[in-house]
């Protein structure tokens, strides 16, 4: 038998406790909740605590609620990660669908900050990734990824071919669900790498984005240092 929760209010605690079952990977991403009627019996409380518990999950995204099926814990499709995490949009508005090109990938001593960032003790190991993301062939952002080698040691190598979303390949094959992410802009110059990986001169300006990708609990799972161009490009948020 689960225990009631006991804290108020009622339903904000049995949204940490659903969490944490979710988190633990007792429910995996793809994975259907048990009824509500089952779940309300399970922690002693009403149907309808229950459900404003589930709605409150649905709306932070970890849950899916589907008419007539039930809930769903939420799982990282293509697209839908793409579009949800990735901003930037042509002059006229539009979205694009960018292709990544894998320049390199190795196991490194973390910087100081990144280490911190990452939640990783002083001279951690973690892996970069440093990939060219191109529409149409054109070339519009160069990024670096961080990873802690301890948990994501298979990435150095395999896949031969990494995918284009790697969020999603974090959450099947190494149960890290990216939830949310915190992220900092400001305008750069390009250095004479970043200038030939995106065909720039050297000095151009670049809009450079720095992201820590979060899990459910909060804890870091990914540093993103990106490189954009912005002849035709702008990063667009909801606020």
């Amino acid at each position: 038998m689960t225990a009631r929760p006991i804290l108020q209010p009622l339903h904000r605690q049995l949204r940490d406790m659903i969490m944490a079952r979710i988190d633990s990977g007792e429910w995996s991403p793809g994975t259907y909740l048990p009824p509500e009627t089952r779940l309300a019996e399970e922690y002693g409380v009403a149907v309808g605590t229950l459900r404003k518990a589930l709605l409150d999950l649905a709306a932070e995204g970890v849950v899916q609620r589907r008419q007539g099926k039930g809930t769903v814990v939420a799982s990282h499709d293509s697209d839908a990660v793409l579009f949800r995490f990735f901003n930037l949009r042509h002059k006229d508005g539009s979205t694009m669908q960018p292709e990544s090109r894998v320049l390199s990938r190795a196991c490194e001593r973390a910087q100081e900050r990144d280490a911190r960032l990452l939640g990783l003790a002083e001279g951690a190991t973690v892996i970069r990734i440093s990939r060219v993301r191109e529409v149409d062939g054109v070339p519009i952002l160069y990024e670096h990824i961080l990873l802690d080698a301890a948990r994501f040691a298979p990435l150095e190598h395999a896949p031969e071919i990494l995918p284009n979303t790697l969020y999603q390949l974090y959450q099947t094959e190494f149960g890290a669900t990216v939830h949310r992410a915190q992220e900092q802009l400001r305008a750069v110059a390009a250095d004479t790498i970043a200038a030939r990986e995106l065909g720039v001169a050297p000095g151009a300006p670049l809009l450079e984005i720095k992201r820590v990708a979060l899990d459910y609990n909060g804890s870091p799972i990914e540093l993103r240092k990106s490189c954009v161009r912005t002849d035709d490009l702008y990063y667009q948020a909801d606020v």
